[in-house]
């Protein structure tokens, strides 16, 4: 136990990755990104990705590291993650683990229950379909078959209600009914720090990365993936609006006041879920270094 995980979340648009590069330069060490789209080698502007700069400053695990036509979840994630700071605790007695994506830092820190994974038939049926009808589908469907998640899940997560189906419809039990919350033992010590800002500077901080990634040439991104849109990576703030574009179904500038929207939308959802976790020590920026220099002696 005399290696230390610092993970660093927050929601999007928080500053995270500048911060955790300046923490992985001051410990020298590496940085495993958790960040379920991220990894995908074929997006980048809407998932706000690490600039070539960046990742040739610090050594980034899960960054280009799949394909979009992998079927990667939180169980892949957890093997990754731990085969790379293995690798990284041969070298330094701290690791870095920087990311938005509550399910796979708890994957990694506490492990997942084995819930068996849905066929890729259910799995792109119902993708098709939250596609076609959107969240209100889903929803409705969650209720209908499986209410014990409705009242105790996420109901507003598209990404959670599916992995609800998917499970439901595959093993005919509720997911609720299959989580025993029991946590794994991990041969390291881990300090969760979480990025806080008041939420009108946040939100000012989204709008202003939506508008940056309109000139880096967003629309001609999702342009280039349109014919790729029903897999599951795709299913993503950033893409789907520009698809509903390109469908006629939404104007232009309205498809981009939605990716504003959905990304607030998703940074509040973010912060609700880190929160739930105690253990982590919520602090501005400037206060991270700090912190951690004080509590790690060095």
């Amino acid at each position: 136990m005399n290696k230390t995980c610092i993970i660093i979340a927050g929601p999007t648009a928080s500053g995270k990755t500048g911060l955790a590069i300046n923490v992985a330069t001051h410990f020298n060490t590496e940085i495993i990104s958790a960040d379920s789209r991220q990894c995908f080698n074929e997006l980048n502007i809407a998932v706000a990705k690490p600039s070539t700069e960046q990742l040739n400053e610090i050594n980034h695990h899960f960054i280009n590291s799949h394909s979009i036509h992998e079927n990667v979840t939180a169980a892949h994630f957890e093997h990754y993650a731990l085969t790379a700071i293995e690798t990284i605790f041969s070298k330094n007695d701290v690791a870095v683990v920087c990311g938005g994506t509550g399910l796979y830092i708890k994957a990694f820190t506490d492990g997942l229950d084995d819930i068996p994974e849905a066929t890729a038939k259910i799995k792109n049926e119902l993708t098709g379909a939250y596609n076609e009808f959107g969240i209100a589908w889903l929803q409705q469907k969650v209720q209908e078959l499986d209410p014990l998640y409705w009242a105790n899940g996420e109901v507003q997560n598209p990404h959670r209600l599916l992995r609800a189906l998917e499970v439901f419809m595959s093993t005919g039990k509720s997911i609720i009914l299959q989580q025993k919350k029991e946590k794994k033992h991990r041969p390291f010590k881990t300090i969760k720090i979480g990025l806080s800002m008041p939420r009108t500077v946040l939100y000012d901080r989204i709008n202003s990365r939506v508008d940056a990634m309109q000139a880096a040439g967003l629309e001609e991104e999702a342009k280039g993936l349109l014919p790729l849109r029903a897999l599951n990576a795709l299913q993503t703030v950033g893409y789907r609006e520009l698809f509903n574009y390109f469908d006629g179904k939404i104007s232009r500038e309205t498809a981009f006041d939605l990716i504003k929207q959905n990304s607030r939308h998703y940074a509040k959802r973010q912060v609700t879920w880190f929160k739930r976790d105690e253990d982590f020590v919520w602090l501005p920026e400037q206060e991270v270094m700090p912190y951690l220099q004080n509590k790690m002696g060095s």
